[in-house]
């Protein structure tokens, strides 16, 4: 009896300490993280910041458009592109071709160079109106584009054969006449020099008619 009794009171310590044991665990809870503080200058700076890239991209596209944009040529350039085009012209069998394309060639370029009506108009009436011309670098080339210009006629309407030589000779004389008459007239050689000669020696190469 006093074996039981004992047994008793020594279970009594151990029941209360589990339930000691259980009670504190039920209460223990997972630590929260800190709550998260939403700064109020964020959303103005994430605009802020967005607009600026728009700005930058938008910027970058009208660069790279405008570096897309061909250059306007100038008439001395137009002019001398349309010469290099006809040298497959430079051949006895396509003289009248020949001829006909770089007096065009010639013609257009003092129009559009001068503003002086070359086209559609004889070679007489050109060079009447070139004398009353005021443009001091156009009437400086007066004489040589004469001699070219009639040339030109010769091989075109008289059915006059050219050499290959003479061929290239007016070619080169065009190609002088833009160069030389688009610089400035300080800068630009008088008719007098060797380069402008190459129409005279043509002229003077052409079988007699």
């Amino acid at each position: 009896m006093i074996g039981l009794i004992a047994s008793f009171w020594a279970a009594v310590p151990l029941g209360k300490a589990a339930a000691a044991d259980v009670a504190p665990a039920e209460d223990i809870r997972d630590i929260r993280g800190p709550k998260g503080i939403f700064p109020p200058w964020l959303v103005p700076a994430l605009l802020a910041g967005g607009a600026l890239l728009a700005m930058g991209g938008y910027a970058a596209w009208r660069w790279k458009q405008r570096r897309r944009l061909p250059r306007t040529l100038q008439p001395f350039e137009i002019a001398l592109q349309r010469l290099e085009d006809i040298r497959t012209l430079l051949d006895p069998a396509s003289v009248r071709e020949f001829s006909i394309a770089i007096s065009d060639v010639v013609r257009q370029y003092i129009e559009a160079e001068f503003k002086v009506t070359a086209t559609h108009r004889t070679t007489e009436e050109f060079l009447r109106d070139l004398l009353e011309s005021s443009n001091a670098a156009l009437a400086a080339h007066r004489n040589l584009l004469a001699e070219f210009l009639h040339q030109c006629d010769v091989a075109k309407f008289a059915g006059v054969g050219l050499s290959r030589q003479i061929m290239e000779s007016l070619h080169q004389s065009a190609r002088s006449f833009v160069i030389e008459s688009s610089k400035p007239p300080s800068t630009a050689q008088t008719p007098e020099t060797p380069r402008s000669t190459h129409i005279k020696e043509a002229h003077d190469s052409l079988p007699s008619t």
